[in-house]
């Protein structure tokens, strides 16, 4: 069974980091290129970034280049997402997946307020 676990969000204010993690069990984790999405309130799922199953290509959508970095642990099984210079445009429920799949963990919180 597929599950992903994702952590690291929190309440920070414009400007500020964080460090998303998404813990991936149940599968090849290592054969699987993975993905990071969003969903603000109110608003549909966001493709934010991917990441190839070697870790060597990544992709970004245009809001967040620059200041996101996508990774990955394949020894540790573990997806993660640096995101820096945040927005209050940023604020939403951050989810992991595998880039073909549908199904996704059950996300952590980030809202960017001062």
């Amino acid at each position: 069974e597929v599950q992903l676990v994702e952590s690291g969000g929190g309440l920070v204010q414009p400007g500020g980091s964080l460090r998303l993690s998404c813990a991936a069990s149940g599968f090849a984790f290592s054969n699987y290129a993975m993905s990071w999405v969003r969903q603000a309130p109110g608003k549909g799922l966001e493709w934010v970034s991917t990441i190839n199953p070697g870790g060597t290509s990544t992709y970004y959508a245009d809001s967040v280049k620059g200041r996101f970095t996508i990774s990955r642990d394949n020894a540790e099984n573990t997806l993660y997402l640096q995101v820096n210079s945040l927005k209050t445009e940023d604020t939403a429920m951050y989810y992991c997946k595998q880039t073909r799949a549908a199904a996704r963990g059950q996300g952590t919180q980030v809202t960017v307020s001062s």
